[in-house]
């Protein structure tokens, strides 16, 4: 029996797509193959009854691919896109053990984390994402195709961004494809702030993308691995660390407003109102004011600094060496103190409401008491024995989905419908009392020229004037 293949791929220059498509035709069955070029991509079969319609079924798919962009190729010329990871050096703290208040093992050495008032988030290399309350209960669990570098929040979404370039709305359900980062982009970091997405890369590159998925701006500097990227739609920068220290460029165009050198390798970054702050190779947390640059505060700790935080008022800082050991300093550089994590290297942390959350080397979501209390006991030697916080098998876990449901009675949700603006297809708001000229964030993977959605609800965004799903996304019949 004859087989007809086509293989296409779609990758563009200073942009995001770096996709294949590939149409098979044997008799009367229709192959489809699609996903990330050098991925083994997701798989569609399709009978029909004669070999005729089979042909016009594969030639109508190629045509579509055709006009969005995709092109003839040749498999394996163009790689999967490079993936670094941080060395897992982490040895054991000598310090006397943190008040741990309960543990998750994730199963693999996690990065991505973000905690509110209602949940903890953790993240890890397997592309294994849970939920947790604050008192350590385990709600919810996705699976992701790949690791995941960090987990963002930005007003009411959460993001997850993975090693396969994808960037995830996890605000509803299921998981969505928000943002595609070029191919040529080994991604170290990732931050959002009004849907303006910040990347820095193995190279010492940042790049910029905006709400619709559409390259920005970038910039290289002297320096590589640039591990911090923060953006501030606030004060309009992008905040970015590298080898040889920190920049501020103007989030609109790139342009550099300022450069910091600071000694030893930035590895991690953090932000509050006024300052940002770079946890370095060289043991210290420097505290840089937003303005200008300035060094304000440096705090000195006993290792190399993977990591840092802050409270919201700048009050106290936090940091993580590659000795399983977090410290606690006073906002003037005052070290108060310092004690063992028990579960490896904190990767990332955050504090909230007088507990400090750590994602760490061996894999762990770790809820610190850093009460006065508690801390005044650990340093005595005594600490709570910590709760091994369980998934439980009847959780169910969520994956992305490019197939919606459908539904012919949208009730009180919002409508959307998608239309072609030259090569690209983009998403408008159609109900009543919204700007149908302003476009909508939405999921590319899931946009069908013509089609209608219905969503459960769209808030506005300041930058630009455009609208952000928030919810489930269903398709109109």
């Amino acid at each position: 029996m004859a087989e007809h293949r086509t293989y296409l791929e779609l990758s563009e220059d200073n942009a995001t797509a770096h996709k294949f498509y590939e149409v098979v035709r044997s008799g009367t069955r229709v192959t489809i193959t699609y996903g990330r070029i050098g991925s083994s991509g997701q798989t569609k079969v399709s009978d029909f009854a004669t070999e005729a319609k089979a042909d016009a079924a594969a030639a109508k798919k190629i045509a579509e691919k055709a006009r969005k962009g995709y092109a003839p190729a040749v498999r394996g010329v163009r790689q999967a896109r490079p993936v670094s990871r941080r060395p897992m050096v982490s040895s054991r703290s000598t310090a006397r053990q943190a008040p741990v208040l309960w543990r998750l093992a994730t199963g693999a050495a996690a990065f991505g984390i973000f905690v509110d008032q209602d949940r903890c988030w953790v993240g890890n290399q397997n592309g294994d994402v849970y939920t947790v309350t604050g008192d350590g209960t385990v709600t919810g669990h996705y699976r992701l195709p790949a690791g995941v570098k960090c987990i963002v929040a930005d007003d009411f979404w959460i993001y997850a961004g993975c090693d396969d370039g994808r960037v995830y709305d996890m605000s509803g359900k299921v998981p969505h494809v928000a943002y595609e980062i070029s191919a040529d982009v080994d991604i170290y970091w990732l931050d959002i702030d009004d849907a303006i997405l910040g990347v820095s890369d193995r190279n010492g590159r940042v790049t910029a993308v905006d709400h619709e998925d559409e390259y920005q701006w970038s910039r290289d500097v002297d320096g590589d691995s640039a591990w911090m990227v923060r953006c501030d739609a606030g004060s309009n920068a992008v905040f970015h660390g590298h080898s040889r220290g920190v920049a501020c460029y103007s989030a609109a165009d790139g342009r550099p407003v300022w450069n910091a050198p600071v000694g030893g390798s930035v590895l991690f970054g953090w932000q509050e109102n006024r300052s940002v702050y770079a946890a370095t190779s060289n043991n210290n947390v420097y505290r840089l004011a937003k303005s200008n640059g300035d060094v304000e505060a440096v705090y000195r700790c006993d290792a190399a600094v993977f990591s840092c935080a802050a409270s919201p008022d700048g009050r106290y800082v936090f940091a993580g060496d590659n000795h399983s050991s977090v410290y606690c300093f006073d906002e003037d550089g005052t070290r108060l103190w310092k004690l063992g994590t028990g579960h490896g290297s904190a990767y990332s942390m955050q504090f909230l409401d007088e507990r400090v959350y750590i994602v760490t080397t061996d894999g762990s979501l770790v809820c610190i008491d850093a009460s006065e209390t508690a801390i005044h006991a650990a340093q005595q030697g005594s600490v709570p024995k910590p709760v091994d916080v369980k998934v439980a098998a009847s959780l169910p876990t969520a994956e992305p989905a490019a197939v919606l449901e459908t539904t012919s009675q949208p009730g009180d949700a919002v409508i959307l419908e998608c239309y072609q603006d030259g090569t690209r297809y983009r998403v408008r708001v159609i109900s009543e009392g919204y700007e149908q000229g302003w476009n909508v964030q939405f999921p590319k993977e899931i946009r069908q020229p013509g089609a209608r959605y219905a969503v459960e609800g769209v808030r506005t965004s300041g930058r630009g004037g455009f609208y952000r799903t928030y919810g489930e996304i269903r398709r109109l019949l």
